[in-house]
C-alpha cells in the first residue's frame, strides 16, 4: 500500500537515519567479534578502527540531532492514535538517550584507555585501570541496550509496513519521482 500521506522525510534525515543505523550494526558487530581476534596487529586494529567509527558516529549524532531540532522536515503523525504516537515519539527519544548514551561513554573509555590510532599517534590517558573497567562495561552494556531498542524499532517499522499497511517504513524510503521513474523504465525497454 502506499504511503498514505503521500510525503517523505527530507533526504539529509533519511540519509543520517540510515548512516546511524549501519553504522552502530558495524560498531556492534565489530565489537562482539574483536576478542575473539588472536591478540596482535590484527585485534589492535579492529579496535582503532572501532573507536574511529565510534568517533565518526559522535560526528553523525551531533549533526542528526541539531538537523532533528532544525531542519528536518517535519511530517504529521502516521496513526490517528495518540496513544502509539506517544510510543513512537518516546521510542525516538530513548533511541537518541541511548546513542548519545553509548557514543560518550565508548569516548570516555578511549580517552581512559589512551587508544593508539593506527600507531600514529595515541590519545591522553585519563583514569586508572579500574576506571577503564568501569567504562567499559557500562560503555558495553549500554550497546547492548542500543541494538535491543533499536531492533523492537525495526521491528516495528516492518509491522507497520507488512501488517499495518500504512506507509511509515516508506516515509523512510528515498523518495520517487514518477518522472524518472518514467526515463528509467522507458531506458530499460530500449
Amino acid at each position: 500500500m502506499a504511503n498514505r500521506t503521500g510525503e517523505h522525510y527530507d533526504s539529509t534525515t533519511i540519509g543520517l537515519h540510515w548512516v546511524t543505523a549501519l553504522m552502530v550494526v558495524i560498531l556492534w558487530g565489530g565489537a562482539e567479534v574483536a576478542d575473539f581476534v588472536p591478540k596482535g596487529v590484527w585485534r589492535t586494529n579492529g579496535w582503532t578502527l572501532h573507536v574511529a567509527l565510534g568517533f565518526a558516529l559522535a560526528t553523525v549524532l551531533i549533526w542528526r540531532i541539531i538537523w532533528r531540532f532544525t531542519g528536518r522536515r517535519r511530517l504529521p503523525a502516521a496513526d490517528s492514535n495518540d496513544v502509539i504516537h506517544m510510543v513512537a515519539e518516546a521510542s525516538h527519544y530513548v533511541l537518541y538517550a541511548l546513542l548519545f548514551l553509548t557514543v560518550a561513554l565508548g569516548v570516555a573509555d578511549a580517552f581512559a584507555r589512551g587508544f593508539s590510532l593506527i600507531d600514529l599517534s595515541s590519545m591522553p590517558v585519563f583514569g586508572d585501570k579500574e576506571a577503564r573497567t568501569v567504562l567499559a562495561m557500562r560503555h558495553g552494556f549500554v550497546a547492548e541496550l542500543l541494538i535491543a531498542v533499536a531492533f523492537i524499532h525495526a521491528a516495528a517499522a516492518l509491522a507497520h509496513h507488512y501488517f499495518l499497511k500504512d506507509g511509515v517504513l516508506a516515509r523512510m524510503a528515498p523518495e520517487r519521482h514518477p518522472a524518472v521513474e518514467e526515463q528509467q523504465l522507458e531506458s530499460s525497454d530500449a
